[in-house]
């Protein structure tokens, strides 16, 4: 409020001064000297004519030309020191007052970044560093969040099965598949919290056996609780996803939103173009990145970004009906034969019109499947050139590699 109100008062002060300039005359541009002169020389005009030094016609040339001379300065000088009327002035005050204030708020509202302070980046980054300190913990954001109820509350006789299965688990804490199961169930249930807390379980359990899923479904499970946030709590489970699996697309989606929610635009724009360069259409994460991204790149100060083209879709063209329908009539070596055709055509495609990552990835895992190793290890040499220049994009196919175990 206090920067509106500078801003107006600013406005105001050079419209005011703008006024006063127009109103007021300017003093009498006639010069002194040049008409002292003019009449010196009226005055030599009429001694040379009574020495005889000049006749009549000539004095009385002299004397027209140097009153037309006297006339002309006196008219210009009448014409420098006209000003505008009260009226006009004021009009054009008006006029410039609001140029000048519908011009400044056009350009601050382009350019500038409503509610933020100017501060350096620096300081900006401290404070953003503080924020991410001091946000609430997981249990403090639920307690002032609203009771909400399940939207799919269960009824009859699966909802007598799912308090028992409350209740056995609350009696047994180290039953695995209980908690993995209840878990599974409030979560059908959008009943998020309830299910987070049994992820929990799930993952103190399992103790150091539990993999880079188990810690990412009970980050997301926190984060549907709370709405979107990221709490304390999310971002460990997210950095333990990423400890046992670096290249995890959805847990690096979350931290853009933790670093977005924290005044760190520029760690979620890096973060998520990443993503948007690795990811395919049918990514879920991918439709949010793309609505919320150009905004993020205009707060980390990237003026330039522009959205790529949305990727193609990470699904492979499958067998058609009739296709299923004719191999359950196919001997097992017409169906292997069958198969080979579809890797066949997938390979050529990917070699002559390219294609996602992780088109490549499949490609390789099915031709381990099919325990053609040489050609799997010809296409992984390919992929590594494709995207020699994208690192990120390595990931999938690195990981299929390894999968059939031809990775160097």
């Amino acid at each position: 409020m206090t920067f509106w109100i500078i801003a107006a008062a600013v406005t105001l002060v050079l419209a005011v001064a703008f006024y006063r300039a127009l109103a007021t005359p300017s003093p009498d541009a006639t010069d002194p000297v040049d008409m002292a002169v003019y009449k010196d020389q009226l005055a030599e005009v009429d001694r040379d004519l009574a020495r005889g030094v000049i006749s009549s016609d000539e004095a009385d040339r002299l004397r027209t030309e140097i009153s037309r001379r006297i006339l002309a300065l006196d008219k210009a000088g009448r014409t420098k020191s006209r000003s505008l009327s009260p009226t006009g002035a004021r009009a054009v005050g008006v006029i410039l007052f609001v140029a000048i204030a519908v011009g400044g708020y056009a350009l601050y509202a382009q350019l500038g970044q409503v509610g933020y302070s100017d501060i350096p980046l620096k300081l900006r980054i401290e404070n953003a560093n503080t924020a991410l300190d001091t946000r609430p913990s997981q249990d403090e954001f639920w307690e002032k969040m609203p009771a909400q109820v399940p939207l799919n509350t269960p009824t009859g006789d699966y909802a007598a099965l799912v308090e028992k299965l409350r209740a056995t688990v609350a009696e047994r804490p180290n039953d695995l598949q209980g908690y993995v199961l209840l878990a599974q169930i409030e979560a059908g249930l959008e009943n998020y919290r309830a299910a987070a807390q049994a992820q929990a379980k799930v993952l103190s359990v399992k103790g150091d056996a539990a993999t880079a899923q188990d810690y990412f479904e009970y980050s997301e499970l926190l984060i549907l609780s709370s709405n979107g946030y990221v709490s304390p709590e999310a971002e460990r489970a997210l950095r333990a996803v990423l400890a046992r699996d670096d290249q995890n697309e959805p847990a690096r989606y979350y931290l853009g939103v933790l670093m977005a929610q924290n005044d760190r635009p520029d760690v979620a724009f890096r973060l998520w173009r990443q993503l948007l360069a690795v990811g395919g259409a049918d990514d879920p994460w991918i439709a949010p990145i793309r609505a919320m991204i150009p905004e993020i790149a205009f707060r980390a100060g990237v003026t330039d970004f522009e959205l790529p083209p949305l990727p193609e879709t990470n699904a492979l063209p499958g067998p058609s009906r009739d296709d299923i329908a004719a191999a359950q009539d196919m001997s097992a070596d017409d169906q292997q034969a069958m198969i080979r055709g579809m890797v066949a055509r997938l390979s050529d495609r990917l070699a002559t019109d390219g294609g996602t990552p992780q088109e490549w990835a499949r490609l390789i895992n099915a031709l381990g499947v099919l325990g053609d190793l040489d050609q799997a290890r010809a296409i992984y040499a390919n992929a590594q050139q494709v995207f020699a220049d994208t690192p990120d994009a390595l990931a999938p196919i690195q990981a299929a590699a390894a999968q059939v175990g031809i990775a160097e």
